[in-house]
């Protein structure tokens, strides 16, 4: 097992997203645990199966995580497949040897510290398969992105994306500050008042700050432009909506969600920024939408996969 670390400056970046990734995104709560890897579990099945991977082949999977991608791939294939992870948190890259080791499949695995805008630890056209799930959204340089998979392909090699698009999440909170500012002090519209003042924590409420927060300035159409531009061939994408019922089943749960590392939780935000009263009225209402199973909850993934042509003779 091979450890490879390029010059990413883990000392002025808090690792966040390992106590995200690890615990925080399950809410202390047994059921959304289970019920959001059982969700995982068939995202990175559809992932793989878009990679056509085959034995002797070499996966690179940017953004791996606790290694939940990699691993899958090598349950699937089996010894003949290697696996490069690469990853911003050394505190993941670590968990995911450590569950390499526990596989007894560590033999099969690279691991790099760097970001997916510039792969520096992989070398040009090295690979036959690149994967990432939930990676490209929370980058600035996007096309760097798609330039950096192409450059590390093999001819004939393929790239399988996952990517949610979040811009609807900032249109729908837009729409709520547009609504409570018309309202003004309406006693009707309290509710919406904190509703807002909710998810202005985890999304911009301003059409200018959707544009810049790299988050929510794109969209499903974008990702195959880059991917274009990149001059990647055989381009296929596919935009899945699934609406229904919250896996947040509990007021404790739903209190203690978030969906990325930096959004505070419900509950760390009724606490700093409701007064006692706005507090008894929200939960009023939430917790009855809990209580009823009314709450729902939108995924939107864009789905993408695509060729490097191969080498003009």
């Amino acid at each position: 097992m091979e450890i490879i670390v390029n010059a990413f400056d883990t000392t002025t970046t808090p690792d966040l997203w390992a106590d995200w990734l690890v615990r925080e995104r399950f809410s202390g709560s047994a059921t959304v645990e289970q019920a959001l890897l059982a969700s995982i579990e068939r995202d990175v099945d559809r992932l793989l199966d878009q990679a056509q991977l085959r034995a002797g082949m070499t996966l690179l999977d940017v953004g791996s995580g606790d290694g939940t991608v990699p691993l899958r791939a090598i349950e699937r294939i089996g010894a003949q497949l290697n696996v490069h992870m690469t990853d911003v948190s050394p505190r993941l890259l670590a968990h995911a040897q450590e569950r390499a080791r526990e596989r007894n499949v560590a033999s099969q695995c690279r691991f790099s510290l760097c970001g997916a805008q510039s792969l520096d630890a992989i070398a040009d056209a090295s690979v036959d398969a690149v994967t990432t799930r939930a990676v490209i959204g929370y980058l600035p340089e996007k096309a760097a992105v798609f330039r950096e998979f192409f450059r590390v392909l093999k001819p004939g090699g393929r790239i399988s994306l996952a990517e949610t698009i979040r811009r609807d999440e900032a249109f729908e909170t837009c729409s709520l500050r547009t609504l409570v500012e018309a309202a003004g002090d309406a006693p009707e519209s309290r509710f919406f008042a904190l509703l807002h003042r909710w998810k202005r924590t985890q999304f911009p409420d301003t059409e200018a700050e959707a544009a810049r927060m790299p988050m929510t300035n794109f969209s499903e159409r974008d990702l195959v432009s880059f991917a274009m531009q990149a001059g990647f061939a055989d381009i296929h994408m596919e935009f899945h909506v699934d609406i229904g019922k919250s896996i947040s089943d509990t007021w404790d749960s739903l209190l203690d969600s978030t969906p990325f590392p930096w959004a505070p939780t419900l509950r760390t935000c009724m606490d700093e920024h409701f007064s006692a009263e706005e507090r008894q009225l929200f939960e009023q209402v939430m917790r009855s939408e809990v209580g009823q199973g009314q709450l729902r909850a939108a995924s939107r993934m864009a789905w993408i996969s695509a060729t490097k042509p191969l080498a003009r003779s």
